[in-house]
């Protein structure tokens, strides 16, 4: 294309040095100086315009090359969010989440097959009296009228205006290595011959509120005291408090409560408060109210007296609750009571919504065997370790006064 423009430039040059010899009357050396002038100007021209238009060409390669580097860029970006959002996914917790609702409808599939087969033989002919038993809950027992204290209420006043109430600890452990999880903080009464009472033996059945509260904001001193100069010396602990209605209830208690876990917010996680199942599930609004607030401020419950695991975990997961306490020999001797799951798989179920079962009343080592092969980890009872003081560095003056029992160091 270009040679055919060049042939024409020329053509054109020699036509305007004929015209200039001819007809202008130039000599032969003008017209063909004018014929090249021409030519050249004619050249320049043709390869100016064809310089403009590579230089476009380019800028508009340039220009594509430009989106498109934008575009993969881009793609980049989404690829590397695709990415982190995966390696943030705990495929590992997800699994085992799975691998543990498969254990269960497992167990569910076999026990519906053989309530289903029990069923059938029932229907057949008379059941026998050595049958097994078949998997649905046996009605809930009827728990036992406690006893009344041994020590009148009357003297439990006068006891804790002499400053006679003190405050022991005892471990619960992790096994199989058996090492301090946290503790439980066991109000305990000095008498006047320098015995000591058991909770038991002076908290009030009936009525004594004002008294339970005055026990229970106690203890929330001590276990404040305790968890804070443990946190100081670098070894934070767990304390597990006892917490009842009578403070819940209070409106004076519990907003003395709430302010105290406000004002502690650095070692509120390490607190946890022990409240009995009966109380926990006859909370009113207002009490579940204050409950939901301790629980933002960082503080957690633990449900003791546990009678049925039959409850929606998930939901007292939400409502802050860290761990459920039931009796270890009666778990171990009848654990149809508690649950229709098999007694190794309600342990792993719980705990997929962050809520450990604590055995309490350890008594022996084969309960100790017999709880870790059910999945259990986390006990307590008399045969670990029985209560006994705080270290003294870590106790509020009230407490040193206590006798030196056996201590239970961490």
């Amino acid at each position: 294309m270009q040679a055919l423009v060049y042939t024409f430039i020329a053509l054109a040059a020699a036509a305007i040095g004929a015209a200039a010899y001819f007809g202008l009357t130039f000599t032969p050396a003008e017209a063909i100086l004018a014929a090249v002038v021409f030519g050249c100007v004619c050249v320049v021209l043709m390869e100016r315009a064809l310089r403009q238009r590579a230089e476009n060409r380019l800028e508009r390669a340039i220009e594509d090359l430009s989106r498109l580097l934008a575009t993969d860029a881009q793609a980049g970006a989404v690829l590397g969010q695709r990415i982190n959002a995966m390696t943030d996914l705990n495929a590992g917790a997800r699994l085992e989440g799975v691998e543990a609702d498969i254990s269960v409808l497992g167990t569910v599939i076999r026990q519906v097959a053989e309530a289903v087969a029990e069923i059938e033989d029932r229907v057949a002919k008379p059941a026998s009296a050595g049958r097994d038993r078949m998997i649905s809950p046996p009605p809930p027992a009827t728990p036992p009228r406690e006893a009344d204290p041994s020590i009148p209420l009357e003297m439990l006043r006068q006891a804790i205006a002499d400053n006679r109430l003190i405050h022991h600890i005892q471990p619960v452990v992790t096994l199989p290595q058996r090492r301090p999880q946290g503790y439980d903080l066991v109000p305990r009464l000095m008498m006047e011959d320098g015995d000591l009472a058991d909770r038991p033996d002076f908290m009030p059945r009936r009525g004594g509120e004002d008294v339970i509260r005055q026990i229970e904001g106690a203890g929330l001193v001590e276990a404040i005291t305790i968890c804070r100069r443990a946190r100081t010396g670098g070894q934070p602990i767990t304390l597990y408090i006892p917490l009842s209605r009578a403070t819940l209830g209070d409106s004076a208690a519990s907003e003395q409560l709430i302010v105290s876990l406000e004002a502690n917010r650095a070692i509120a996680p390490g607190l946890i408060f022990v409240i009995g199942e009966p109380d926990w599930q006859s909370l009113t609004t207002g009490e579940r109210a204050i409950a939901d607030a301790v629980v933002k401020k960082g503080a957690g419950f633990s449900i003791a007296n546990v009678r049925s695991l039959r409850v929606d975990v998930a939901e007292l997961a939400a409502q802050g609750v860290r761990s459920l306490r039931i009796d270890a020999a009666r778990f171990i001797e009848e654990p149809e009571v508690f649950t229709d799951f098999h007694a190794s798989d309600i342990a792993n179920y719980v705990a997929r919504f962050d809520v450990k079962l604590l055995g309490t009343g350890i008594a022996n080592e084969r309960q100790i065997v017999e709880l870790l092969e059910d999945g259990i980890t986390l006990v307590q009872g008399p045969y670990i370790a029985a209560a006994g003081p705080v270290r003294p560095d870590l106790v509020t003056e009230p407490a040193r006064q206590a006798p030196q029992l056996r201590r239970v160091e961490f």
